[in-house]
């Protein structure tokens, strides 16, 4: 069975801090195509911060300075680190993954993921 497990969401004011993890089993550990999304009724599924398929990191501009992903390679848990949060950071969170098995060269979709957490950051 292969699983993302996240944990670590809740409810902070803003200028907190918060962090996420994602647990995985199943062969799901990767340092490629693996990395953070929210989901917002707003904006849909947004690409928070990511490895790509090359293994660097990307992270959308509006958390760039302020969120940190980071990898165990031992425990296997990936991990995101969340300063100065925002109200408009809220959202439920989850990581996603490209399975090893399916890399092949091509771009990351990200296609496996767990079921998040939910961030809800108030003013």
């Amino acid at each position: 069975q292969v699983d993302l497990q996240e944990s670590g969401g809740g409810s902070v004011q803003s200028g907190g801090s918060l962090r996420l993890s994602c647990a995985t089993s199943g062969g799901l550990w990767t340092r490629h195509c693996m990395g953070w999304f929210r989901q917002t009724p707003g904006r849909g599924r947004e690409a928070v911060a990511t490895f790509d398929d090359d293994g660097r990191i990307n992270y959308a501009d509006s958390v760039k300075g302020r969120f940190t992903i980071a990898q165990d390679n031992h425990a296997l848990i990936m991990w995101l680190h969340m300063s100065d949060l925002k109200p408009e950071d809220t959202g439920h969170y989850f990581c996603a993954v490209d399975p090893p098995w399916t890399q092949n060269g091509n771009p990351c979709g990200y296609d496996a993921r767990g079921r998040g957490t939910q961030v809800t950051v108030s003013p």
